[in-house]
């Protein structure tokens, strides 16, 4: 759903992301986070809660909180206040997660990207530390449930957005950057089949002008094309019953892939349900201003500093620019072949051309393209000194991408180099003028669709082997 009017009413939705923070060992413990162990096998007293454990404070997730602060324009609080959020799952050890409420560690920032051709925004109202649940499992136990606390304890960092996304595809875009934000810097590995990257939809409709509807929130999205999915039909269920004279309640609601459905789970909890109060266990979380410098120092080039150095150092579009730069392999790869071949625009052409058609097609990932920086290179280079043609280059790639050898020695085995001899080529131009006497005539009383049935004739000619670009110039030069 595009369009922010749908059937007179507009789309509003905010998203809370649970990014798991790639540390080795839990947000209060010294167990471990590999994903994939035996059920239970993870963790430990603390985890599980026992009488006795108190918890200690991991300093690799308060880094990796800092880090994604400094990556979107935060304000990254030099005291924040850890809350026990209580509520109660089996998965729940404790009977209450460690969270942060009233002050967390990180506040405000913005995430921006491109949606199509248009740059959008979103404001982060927060980002806060917590640890995750268990898991409870219902299906491998014949009629029973199982509870594997593997993950209890885990470090995460939820990540909550102002109300500002109009659309699922906007919902979609904001998403994949904040996924790139958080891999790129390097806080989380961002696979969503693994649940560390999770994403919580509040979906609501109103009319233009109207309060702010009843959101329900859709919980665990974890692929971009469900996320789309469950939007879209969400803000169609919601304005059907708004239209059928019903009222929306308040609730969390889970996506069917296999029936393309949301439904219900249960009411939703406001934050006076779970009864919010500072955790005594844990001391206020002082963050020094030394401390952000250190960080700051050592974090990576941020993509919105890239896209600003490729607009200035190759002379490219924002655009370019900026899809580019959604990974950093990608950004790698490109920064390779344009330094190799001093064509930036024709190497930025390529890559969002060519190579990424490819990609999709053969549904891999830049790290994974078999056409090296190099290779590229020379390919473009061959381009640039009249070589090969374009459409010469398109056979050249192929081969590239299939193994077939080097860029030169594919040109010379196909027999793709372009016509050099300029005597030669006035030769097949008279030719083809003596043997067209009507498109001569014709181009000559003004009808530009006969020259290019000329140059076509001398292309075929010389077995598309002449240069279209001096195949036109001498062609005018001896009509004129």
């Amino acid at each position: 759903m595009s369009n922010k009017l749908v059937q007179g009413y507009e789309v509003v939705i905010g998203f809370e992301t649970h990014a798991q923070l790639s540390t080795h060992s839990k947000i209060f413990s010294r167990a471990p986070t590999a994903f994939g162990a035996e059920p239970n096998t993870q963790a430990c007293a603390v985890d599980l809660a026992l009488p006795g454990t108190l918890p200690v404070m991991n300093r690799g997730a308060v880094e990796r909180a800092i880090c994604f602060g400094l990556a979107v324009g935060s304000q990254v609080a030099q005291r924040s206040i850890f809350a026990r959020k209580n509520y109660f799952y089996p998965d729940l050890p404790k009977g209450y997660q460690i969270s942060q409420y009233e002050i967390p560690v990180v506040q405000g920032g913005v995430v921006s990207f491109y949606l199509g051709e248009a740059q959008k925004s979103v404001r982060l109202v927060r980002a806060h530390l917590e640890e995750d649940a268990g898991k409870s499992l219902h299906e491998e136990f014949h009629g029973m449930s199982g509870i594997d606390l593997n993950r209890a304890g885990t470090p995460l960092l939820e990540i909550v957005t102002e109300p500002d996304i109009r659309s699922s595809e906007e919902a979609v875009a904001y998403a994949k950057e904040l996924h790139k934000i958080v891999t790129w810097i390097g806080i989380c590995d961002g696979n969503m089949q693994e649940g560390s990257f999770r994403c919580d939809a509040n979906v609501s409709v109103r009319k233009p002008g109207a309060p702010l509807g009843t959101r329900r929130e859709i919980k665990n999205l974890n692929s971009f094309k469900f996320m789309q999915q469950a939007i879209d039909f969400e803000v169609r269920w919601q304005i059907e019953q708004l239209e059928d004279g019903h009222a929306i309640e308040q609730a969390t609601v889970l996506f069917d892939p296999d029936t393309g459905e949301t439904r219900a789970m249960r009411t939703k909890e406001d934050a006076a349900d779970y009864r919010y109060f500072p955790d005594p266990d844990l001391p206020p979380l002082v963050i020094a201003a030394e401390w952000i410098e250190q960080v700051k120092q050592s974090m990576p080039e941020l993509p919105r500093v890239m896209v600003a150095r490729f607009v200035e150092d190759y002379a490219l579009p924002e655009y370019d620019a900026t899809t580019l730069t959604q990974s950093k392999a990608m950004a790698a790869y490109f920064e390779a072949v344009a330094k190799a071949c001093k064509s930036p625009k024709l190497a930025s052409n390529w890559i969002m051309g060519e190579v990424s058609r490819r990609l999709n097609a053969d549904e891999i990932s830049i790290e994974q393209v078999p056409v090296r920086a190099a290779q590229l290179a020379t390919l473009i280079t061959r381009i640039v000194d009249n070589t090969i043609s374009n459409n010469a280059a398109r056979q050249v790639f192929d081969g590239l991408w299939n193994g077939a050898g080097e860029v030169d020695d594919i040109i010379e085995a196909k027999g793709l180099k372009q016509m050099s001899d300029s005597g030669e080529l006035e030769k097949i131009i008279d030719a083809v003028i003596a043997a067209n006497p009507d498109n001569v005539a014709q181009y000559k009383a003004g009808k530009d669709k006969a020259f290019n049935a000329l140059v076509g004739q001398a292309m075929k000619a010389s077995k598309g082997k002449a240069n279209p670009a001096q195949v036109n110039a001498l062609l005018k030069k001896k009509l004129a």
